[in-house]
């Protein structure tokens, strides 16, 4: 990863819940429903270590989306993901429950999004992130835009700039057997 700008490093630095938009943020995107009507995501292996050592340096992590998945759920308890709001047209109403829930306050919380449905809730978070893929109206509204795509290490890439900013990433990933 590059030098983080200072403008981020210092928003970074005191972030305390990292939430992700779902579908196109921690996925690619594709939403993929076969015959018989069961929806399928396609999650890459290493947003999920990212999220992993997120939460060993002691980040929450919390789901914010508009669909309803079974695989969402399973995913989120497989990487021990407690704050998990699905099918929330409305995320800023969700955002809101989950400041109220943490106790913490803006400046703590980072969001990850894609789309103009994210807008809302990346207006209001301390530390406002679009992947590199996004829908272009939004990475001009955003502290950073990450280099990767969306479901394809854009949530780990995320992870480290947060864990780097905050001086944890090294003894992590030293810990993890990461580089």
């Amino acid at each position: 990863m590059n030098r983080i700008p200072a403008a981020v490093r210092k928003k970074a630095e005191v972030i305390k819940l990292l939430l992700l938009d779902v579908d196109g943020v921690l996925t690619d995107g594709a939403i993929i429903v076969n015959d018989r009507g069961v929806e399928t995501k396609h999650f890459h292996v290493r947003d999920g270590q990212g999220i992993a050592l997120l939460v060993m340096a002691g980040v929450q992590v919390g789901l914010i989306t508009g669909r309803s998945s079974k695989a969402v759920g399973l995913r989120a308890q497989e990487l021990g993901i407690k704050l998990v709001y699905q099918g929330r047209r409305n995320k800023l109403h969700a955002y809101e429950a989950i400041k109220k829930k943490t106790g913490l306050s803006d400046a703590e919380i980072a969001y990850v999004g894609d789309d103009i449905v994210d807008l809302p809730v990346l207006a209001r978070s301390g530390l406002a992130v679009a992947v590199a893929d996004s829908w272009s109206g939004l990475r001009t509204k955003v502290d950073y835009v990450t280099r990767q795509p969306g479901g394809k290490g854009a949530v780990r890439e995320v992870c480290e700039l947060l864990l780097r900013a905050q001086g944890r990433y090294a003894s992590l990933a030293q810990t993890r057997g990461t580089r």
